[in-house]
Formats: structure tokens, C-alpha cells, sequence
């Protein structure tokens, strides 16, 4: 009897998650080993989702079903290229799939980039969600911020600034991320996007929840309210993007709010430089644009300073590679046909690695749209496994790989160390009338979620 198909996705966000999915339901006979570098499952429904969305996090129940079958086991805290290469992986897996997603910010790289007080959003993001890789304090001695970005991490971002540590109080967030929030002296929140109100990428429903605080007024200027011939077409065309513009719209026309925390959203303003004083912020530059009929932005001259003693650019994210496995340094992906990975851009498959999610297209789309990637690179998969050319893996036995992860001394998680986990943190959470309280240290994890379980 032929032994199942034995494959590794590695990255237990919702693109590997959702591959790890199909592949089970594809009526082939398979195994998934779900590897994830963090101690926990989730990846940017855990890190990346802001803690006062649970409508986003209530996917978690969704992928959660998907980790309770038997056919698929997750297998956490392995840092795949350190803990093992991925050519020792090849001896236990027929085939890998890289869902890796990212992190790390986009370089943004205009003068005053590197100055005190400067941030990418990753870095405020990782702080807030409570991700043991960065940072457990945040200086928030700021009366006005500058957030450069006109897409959801922008809002998302502006949101937290501008709302009090009570309001988030009631979400998942920690101890230090409240106490962080509570000494925040933040008052003014403007956000900048170069072009107008129907080229921003915000989505209708994250728009309106902006201003569904009442410590917060949203304001938009009426000037920034205009529209050409393409920007027009666009709003005919897609319903959202007309939806965003009504939003805006509506900002615009309304009567004041008088909330004690402003979130101003400019559009036609282009950044040109962050400006300093002492190393540190001190203000920020734009320049003035105007659209040119066909949804693109000229710049006109015209340049305005604000004041600003922090600038967060939320201009998108940046996947890394993983060492060991061909990196488009240009594109920030692993060169791939839609599915398979290659040996450079436009080269020859290499066979038995595949790429899903934004490691594969970049870092944009929303948590939806890995459905349908997951769905390609898949399919290219098993069509190389019907055809015959997946080499298969010489150890095939499940225990096989964590007898190898031991010999490197990896304290393997596991999908049961998880429901530890999740049961811890729901119980912190239930001694102060929340949900969760998440827990952020890496070791406390590893804990609770690891094999030796002493907690």
C-alpha cells in the first residue's frame, strides 16, 4: 500500500493554513506537517490584525477548524534554514509549500528617514500585537503624529494613536502595551496619501470604523475632495472605491465632531522629507499634487510643513527570504510561475518547492485573497504529483522529523500546546473581564505550548 503524500507548509498563517486546507480536501491521500517559526498558530491574524477588530480575528474560528483535522499536524517554534535547512527537509517531505508571509517594513527612503522618532509600521504593529520579536515599550511623548500611507495598516495605526489605553483595554492587549498606551500624550493624528479620495486603498467598512469612537474625530478638508475623468470611471466601476469616496465625502461636509483626538486624513500630498531637530522629529514636508486626468497625481510646487514630533510610514510590508531557497531581491518574493518556485526570475521550476500567499505575489490583497493563491499553487502541486515528478522523501514515518528536530535540541509546539496556550490566555483575559490577555514572551509560549509542560 502506497504511503500518503508527505508535504511541509511552512508558515501557519492564513495562507498556509488555507493551502494545508485544500490540499486534504484534493481526495488525494496526504499528511501536512504545518511548520511555523513562532510558538503559536495564526501568523498575521495573531500579529497583524489591530486588537479592536474582532470582526477580522473571528477568522481564527474558521482556520481553527481547518487545524482540528487529523490529516494535519503543526509543528511550532522551527525556524526553518536555522533549526533545519531546507535540504535536510527534503529527506521527510515529498514536497515543501512556502507561505512565509512578512513582517518587515518597505524601505522608505526620502531625507529625514533614519531620524529619532521615525517608524515603520511593522515595528508598531509587532509592539501593539504583542509579537515577542519586537519591542515591549513605545515612546508615545507625542502631542502630533504623522502617518504616511493611505491603506488599512494606516488606519490601523492611526486608530491605536489616537484612541485612549481605556478604550483598548477590553481587547487581548497585554500589560505593557496598555501601560505604554496610558502614559500617551498624543492629541492630532494626520495621515497622508499623494493621490485623491478614489485612488486611496482603504477599505469602506475600516474608513467607517475610524470615527465610531467618541474620543475621535475624523476630518477630511473639502479641498481634498476632487475627481477626474478616470477617478469617476473607477467609482462606476467597483462599488468599494465608491463607497470609500462617500466616506470621505461625508468627513468632509459634516458639522464637528469636538472629540479631544482629531485623526485628519490629507490627500494630494506627496512626503518629501521628514524634518529633525536634535536627531529627532520634528516635523514633516509634503508636497502638494493635483490629478492629470487619468487617476495619476503631477506634483505642483507647492510644499507645506507640519508639525510633527513622530512619522510612522505604513507603505507596505517587505517578505524575507528563506535561506536556502531562491529570493527576488528586486520583487521581495521567492520567484515563482504562480505556484512553483524557480531557480531565478523567469527560470526553471525547482522541483518540489512551492510558494503561496505574500511571499509569492507580494505583500498586497487582503486576507481573502490567499484563498485563491493557495488555490493555484496547490493545484500546481498535486498536477506535479499526478505527473510523477515529486521525488519522494526517503523518511516517511511521522516521527522521523522530530526525532531530527531533537537532535537540535528544538522545543517542538504542537496544535494540543496550542489549546494550553489559548486556555492560558483566556483565563488572564477572564480575571479582568475580557476575552484574552495575550501572552507575549517567547519562552512563556513555549511554556505553556511546548512539550514539557510545567506551568
Amino acid at each position: 500500500m502506497a504511503s500518503p503524500l508527505r508535504i511541509a507548509v511552512v508558515g501557519a498563517g492564513p495562507a498556509g493554513i488555507y493551502a494545508s486546507d485544500l490540499l486534504v480536501k484534493s481526495g488525494v491521500d496526504v499528511r501536512v506537517d504545518l511548520i511555523e517559526k513562532m510558538p503559536a498558530p495564526f501568523g498575521l491574524i495573531r500579529y497583524g490584525v489591530a486588537p479592536d477588530h474582532p470582526r477580522i480575528k473571528g477568522i481564527v474560528k474558521s482556520l481553527h477548524r481547518v487545524l482540528e483535522q487529523e490529516e494535519i499536524r503543526f509543528l511550532g517554534n522551527i525556524e526553518v534554514g536555522k533549526d533545519i535547512t531546507v535540504e535536510d527537509m527534503r529527506e521527510y517531505y515529498d514536497a515543501i509549500v512556502f507561505s512565509t508571509g512578512a513582517t518587515d517594513d518597505r524601505d522608505f527612503q526620502i531625507p529625514g528617514h533614519d531620524l529619532d522618532g521615525s517608524h515603520g509600521a511593522g515595528e508598531f504593529v509587532g509592539f501593539y500585537d504583542g509579537n515577542p520579536n519586537f519591542s515591549r515599550d513605545w515612546d508615545l511623548d507625542a502631542e502630533k503624529v504623522a502617518v504616511i500611507g493611505v491603506g488599512n495598516v494606516a488606519l490601523d495605526i492611526a486608530r491605536v494613536l489616537a484612541k485612549t489605553a481605556d478604550e483598548l483595554r477590553v481587547t487581548e492587549i497585554p500589560d505593557n502595551v496598555y501601560e505604554n498606551l496610558s502614559r500617551s500624550r498624543i492629541k492630532e493624528v494626520h495621515i497622508f496619501g499623494r493621490r485623491g479620495p478614489a485612488q486611496v486603498k482603504f477599505t469602506p467598512q475600516e474608513l467607517k470604523e475610524l470615527d465610531h469612537s467618541p474620543t475621535i474625530e475624523v476630518i477630511v478638508d473639502p479641498d481634498d475632495i476632487d475627481y477626474d475623468e478616470a477617478s469617476e470611471s473607477a467609482r462606476r466601476e467597483a462599488k468599494a472605491v465608491d463607497q470609500v469616496c462617500q466616506i470621505l465625502e461625508g468627513y468632509a461636509m459634516r458639522e464637528p465632531k469636538e472629540a479631544p483626538h482629531k485623526i485628519y486624513i490629507h490627500l494630494f500630498e506627496a512626503p518629501v522629507e521628514i524634518l529633525g531637530e536634535d536627531g529627532k522629529v520634528a516635523g514633516l514636508k509634503t508636497e502638494r499634487t493635483e490629478l492629470d486626468g487619468a487617476g495619476n497625481v503631477t506634483r505642483t510646487g507647492e510644499e507645506t510643513t507640519w508639525e510633527a514630533q513622530q512619522v510612522y510610514h505604513a507603505i507596505g510590508y517587505r517578505p524575507e527570504g528563506v535561506e536556502g531557497v531562491p529570493y527576488d531581491e528586486n520583487e521581495s518574493v521567492m520567484p515563482n510561475d504562480g505556484g512553483r518556485v524557480l531557480d531565478g526570475p523567469g527560470g526553471e521550476a525547482v522541483p518540489g518547492l512551492y510558494a503561496t500567499g505574500w511571499i509569492k505575489r507580494g505583500p498586497v490583497g487582503l486576507i481573502g485573497n490567499t484563498k485563491s493563491d493557495a488555490k493555484d499553487t496547490t493545484a500546481m502541486l498535486l498536477e506535479d504529483h499526478e505527473a510523477g515528478k515529486l521525488e519522494p522523501a526517503p523518511k516517511r514515518e511521522l516521527q522521523d522529523i522530530l526525532d531530527r528536530l531533537a537532535q537540535s535540541d528544538v522545543a517542538v509546539t504542537t496544535w494540543e500546546g496550542w489549546h494550553r496556550l489559548d486556555a492560558a490566555e483566556r483565563a488572564a483575559g477572564e480575571a479582568e473581564g475580557r476575552e484574552r490577555k495575550k501572552i507575549v514572551e517567547w519562552d512563556d509560549m513555549v511554556k505553556h505550548a511546548g512539550p514539557e509542560y510545567h506551568i
